[in-house]
């Protein structure tokens, strides 16, 4: 404090600072015990706190010892000495600014009492009025402030100035520092390769941004599916809970790469209690390639139809006989699972169907002899039936 405490009984004047002690409290002004003195003090309701009160029991009570600037000096009646009127909001305010200017400096967090609800933000107590607009409050959009009113917050002074009166708060600024703090440790102890239990938080045309307890990493679309996606929303919602397989961790700049194909079981991975060479697949034609056709059998399985395997002749290009997307039978020749290798034949069908012997109808021909019933026959018969 630049003022120095008078010691002296009966000296005070305006401007020093006095200690002294609650003894009652009136409607509109506080009666203090000075110590030291002879002389009694008033502190008025505008003068105890740096935030609007109603009513002196809002900020003191009885007993409270407080520390107080001397405002004005009364004169005093027949030779007794004059009452001291105080402001323990002056002294508040001197040391708050103090206090406040330190802790800006240096990004000191601290708490605070939320003393009122105000229309764009919070006012808090902290020696003089601190205000903490709407948008600092929460990292998060917040509709209704009254359940605030009360509560104690962490704090960070993120605009101090003194001439102005003008101090504004940040809770928001704490929260996302801790939020920062958490990511990075977590980022810390992530390796690649690591499968995590995951909800996803968000849907982008790029991907899906996946929750993995505090931090979200990201699911390009491409790590989405063993198959191909045209957008995340077939694959996922908003909600969903997924496993993920980290694949890369960055925590300098704070980015997770995630990925849910690489947590699902492979399209080959079985493949070979599915089918076995002999057996015959029906599949869809996905690419063409001077050498041969890849058939997709199986979601995210290929198996290439060798162009000597097309048709039952000799053809150029497979593109002589197939175009992608046409639904075609074929014979397993060969299952590799281990190296994703599934060979197919459609000529070995074809090459069935042509050897296969006609079948003989001549049974269900009926002879002349069981065709039916001459005429003569059938009268014949009926005259044999009149005699």
């Amino acid at each position: 404090m630049t003022e120095e405490m008078n010691v002296q009984v009966n000296v005070y004047e305006v401007g020093d600072i006095v200690r002294g002690k609650v003894v009652k409290l009136e409607d509109k002004q506080v009666l203090v015990e000075v110590e030291n003195s002879k002389q009694s003090g008033i502190i008025p309701i505008s003068e105890l706190s740096n935030l609007h009160i109603e009513k002196p029991s809002d900020a003191v009570a009885v007993g409270d010892e407080v520390t107080a600037k001397v405002k004005k000096v009364e004169e005093g009646k027949d030779g007794e000495e004059g009452l001291l009127i105080l402001s323990k909001r002056a002294v508040d305010a001197e040391r708050a600014w103090e206090d406040l200017e330190r802790k800006f400096a240096s990004g000191e967090t601290f708490e605070t009492v939320i003393k009122d609800i105000v229309k764009g933000g919070l006012v808090a107590d902290v020696g003089v009025r601190g205000f903490i607009p709407a948008s600092l409050v929460e990292p998060h959009y917040v509709e209704d402030f009254s359940d605030y009113k009360g509560k104690t917050l962490s704090v960070k002074v993120v605009e101090l100035d003194r001439e102005k009166n003008r101090v504004i708060l940040s809770h928001r600024a704490v929260v996302e520092e801790e939020q920062a703090r958490q990511q990075k440790e977590l980022l810390s102890r992530l390796e690649p390769g690591q499968v995590l239990d995951g909800v996803v938080r968000r849907i982008a045309d790029f991907g899906v941004f996946v929750d993995v307890g505090g931090f979200d990493g990201l699911v390009h679309i491409s790590q989405l599916s063993h198959t191909r996606v045209a957008h995340p929303s077939e694959v996922v919602k908003e909600g969903d809970a997924v496993k993920v397989k980290v694949l890369a961790v960055d925590p300098e700049q704070g980015r997770l790469s995630l990925s849910i194909k690489e947590a699902l079981p492979g399209p080959w991975e079985g493949l070979g209690e599915k089918v076995k060479p002999g057996d015959v697949v029906t599949g869809t034609v996905k690419r063409l390639a001077s050498f041969g056709a890849f058939v997709e059998v199986f979601p995210g399985v290929e198996g290439l139809v060798h162009v000597s395997q097309i048709a039952n002749r000799r053809i150029g290009s497979p593109h002589e006989v197939l175009k992608e997307g046409d639904v075609v039978k074929a014979k397993v020749l060969d299952v590799n699972e281990a190296d994703h290798r599934l060979s197919l034949s459609i000529r070995a069908l074809l090459e069935e169907e042509a050897a296969a012997p006609a079948e003989d109808y001549s049974q269900y021909t009926r002879t002349s002899e069981t065709r039916g019933f001459q005429l003569g026959e059938v009268i014949g018969e009926q005259l044999k039936k009149l005699k």
